[in-house]
């Protein structure tokens, strides 16, 4: 990120990198988006992976034939994915929401995937980030988020986001509601809920 400070939501993710990487690789893509998988691109296509962690759903995505970019600002995060996943073809990229500049990677996506990132933004943030992601997306594109409910672990920067507050955001910035779902927590905690939506850009913009 050209030397600028970590945003604010990768807060408590450094410190905890080496625990966070067993917690995040013992689920696969397959579980955490089970709800979605029918919407997944089946044709090879270019997918972007933001706040992509352990590199476990871009990996994933390669496997299945996508040229994956790999966001993740977090550098022991990052690091670790990089060595987990190194033949995996992922261009790995320092950057985040809500600006996302990906310098180097210009052009737009069949799909965006942010996995647990959406509620560490504040209001003012998500209104950029889904302009940001509206902007990216090709026409049709889908933009897959999965947003946590629950307690706010100590030391996290994070927000109550409903999925509802992400769907009327999406259709602000063009890109309407085809999925709307929640589920337990797949680590067992039971404070904790997740919704997944995904949202397409129109055929035609």
């Amino acid at each position: 990120m050209d030397g600028r400070s970590l945003p604010r939501g990768v807060a408590g993710y450094a410190e905890a990198a080496d625990a966070l990487v067993v917690q995040y690789e013992e689920v696969t893509f397959g579980e955490v988006h089970r709800d979605v998988l029918e919407f997944v691109p089946v044709e090879p296509g270019r997918i972007l992976d933001v706040g992509a962690g352990t590199g476990r759903d871009a990996a994933a995505l390669a496997a299945r034939g996508h040229r994956v970019v790999a966001v993740e600002p977090t550098p022991e995060l990052r690091e670790h994915a990089q060595r987990l996943h190194a033949d995996s073809g992922i261009d790995w990229v320092d950057d985040a929401l809500p600006d996302l500049t990906l310098s180097g990677h210009p052009g737009r996506f069949d799909a965006v995937f942010v996995t647990a990132v959406w509620m560490h933004l504040d209001a003012g943030e998500r209104r950029r980030a889904m302009a940001r992601i509206a902007e990216l997306l090709v026409p049709g594109g889908r933009f897959f988020v999965n947003v946590r409910h629950g307690p706010v672990p100590e030391g996290r920067h994070m927000f109550d986001v409903s999925a509802a507050e992400t769907a009327e955001l999406g259709s602000a910035h063009g890109l309407h509601t085809v999925h709307r779902s929640e589920r337990p927590d797949l680590h067992g905690r039971d404070t904790v809920r997740w919704s997944s939506l995904v949202l397409r850009a129109h055929a035609n913009q």
